[in-house]
């Protein structure tokens, strides 16, 4: 698995190519793990073993207890079988390909001090005989679509890729490819080796100016996952800005917190009450129409995800260090109650004459796959399976998911409703 982050890894290129200082400053902060970066993690694991056994090497099968073991399995093996059959599609155009599992991979000769671990590298060729390196990447998120095209993550690693390898392989084309299981989404991008070149340099001096911490900071949506995000200036102030200017007639006063250098926010005499901010006003009163929600809506993601990181930041002080904060306090959630000796539970309730203890399940889809083997199993129980419909979402135009075909409309809803009433 990956070792130590580097300060311009290839997994937050995004942020520090497009809002260099945010490398530096959000060192700053620890970099604390989540669930789900835990169940990514476990997940990568699953997908290397499975692998590295198909390429008949020795290893272990990672084990673990906390997370749902057939999702799991179902978007690794979706993993594996790409890997795979990118493998065995090179085999069949006459080579034995150089594939290279977890890999490090080394760009410091763009981007200062740069490495990350690629998922997957195979380098071989098409089958007109020109050479191929494929980057792939694994992806276990739901919440935000990952498209391979210009992806800045797969063209460092496949980058450090050409740096290793690519004076002893003749390689022409690259291809990257990213795998994202749960939200049916495998992306491949293809260019050419001078093309990625070309883009490698285009960001040598952008690199140069993260690493000094100097440059522009810059919000966008590469803001996700940035550490800094909470005291970020910029972020503060374009969110209150695009709060004012799509929302709220706002007294200046209201920014002025804000903007303010921390010797004028401190100017108060002690004692005296500090100014209140004015009462904003609600533009236009009354009901606001849907096209002016559909031209709002873009910037409200942004300005969500700056107050939930807001919150939490504080929060995190408060529990975590102390921190008093005014008109708030730390209490303690609910709980549920918990066996602390499950062996004694069980030994306690079967010697008192209780026994019906346990309950009894039919085993899931995937085991019944692993049991039988895949032929087999769609042979017998592949006319009983079914994939229902995902979950509606609204989502951007720019994800690539084709939209839904609505069979039903207002205008339907409105006739049905209106000939049912006048019945």
């Amino acid at each position: 698995m990956p070792e130590s982050h580097a300060l311009l890894g290839a997994s937050n290129s995004k942020q520090w190519i497009n809002c260099p200082p945010s490398a530096r400053l959000q060192q700053q902060f620890p970099n604390e793990s989540s669930v789900y970066a835990e169940e990514g993690t476990f997940a990568h694991s699953v997908c290397e073993y499975k692998v590295r056994k198909y390429l008949h090497e020795r290893v272990k099968r990672p084990q673990s207890e906390a997370y749902d073991s057939e999702e799991i399995e179902q978007i690794t093996d979706v993993y594996a079988e790409f890997v795979i059959e990118t493998i065995e599609r090179m085999k069949r155009n006459g080579c034995e390909p150089l594939t290279l599992v977890e890999e490090r991979v080394d760009y410091s000769h763009l981007v200062p001090s740069g490495f990350g671990t690629a998922d997957m590298i195979v380098i071989g060729q098409d089958e007109n005989g020109k050479g191929i390196l494929h980057i792939a990447d694994f992806k276990t998120g739901k919440g935000v679509f990952v498209d391979a095209a210009y992806n800045s993550q797969l063209m460092l690693y496949a980058l450090g890729a050409l740096h290793a390898y690519g004076y002893i392989y003749p390689i022409d084309t690259v291809w990257m490819t990213i795998v994202q299981p749960r939200l049916d989404n495998i992306s491949t991008y293809v260019c050419t080796r001078e093309e990625l070149e070309e883009w490698g340099e285009s960001i040598r001096p952008i690199a140069q100016l993260a690493y000094e911490g100097k440059g522009e900071q810059k919000c966008g949506d590469w803001c996700r996952f940035c550490r800094a995000k909470p005291v970020c200036r910029a972020c503060a102030e374009e969110a209150l800005a695009l709060a004012k200017e799509e929302f709220l007639d706002l007294d200046d006063g209201v920014l002025a917190p804000i903007r303010a250098s921390p010797e004028k926010q401190h100017t108060q005499e002690e004692g005296t009450a500090p100014t209140e901010l004015a009462e904003p006003t609600f533009k236009q009163p009354g009901l606001v129409p849907f096209h002016e929600l559909e031209e709002i809506l873009p910037t409200l993601n942004r300005i969500s995800a700056w107050i939930e990181s807001v919150f939490a930041y504080v929060s995190g002080e408060a529990i975590n260090n102390g921190v008093p904060v005014k008109g708030y306090k730390v209490v303690e959630g609910r709980s549920k109650r918990v066996f602390t000796d499950l062996k004694a539970v069980v030994d306690t309730a079967m010697q008192n004459g209780y026994t019906d203890l346990y309950k009894k399940e039919l085993i899931s889809l995937t085991e019944f796959e692993k049991l039988m083997g895949k032929k087999r199993f769609a042979e017998l129980l592949g006319p009983y399976v079914q994939k229902p419909p995902g979950k509606l979402t609204l989502v951007p135009d720019s994800d690539p998911r084709p939209p839904v075909e609505r069979t039903d409309s207002p205008e339907q809803e409105f006739t049905a409703l209106t000939a049912q009433e006048e019945e």
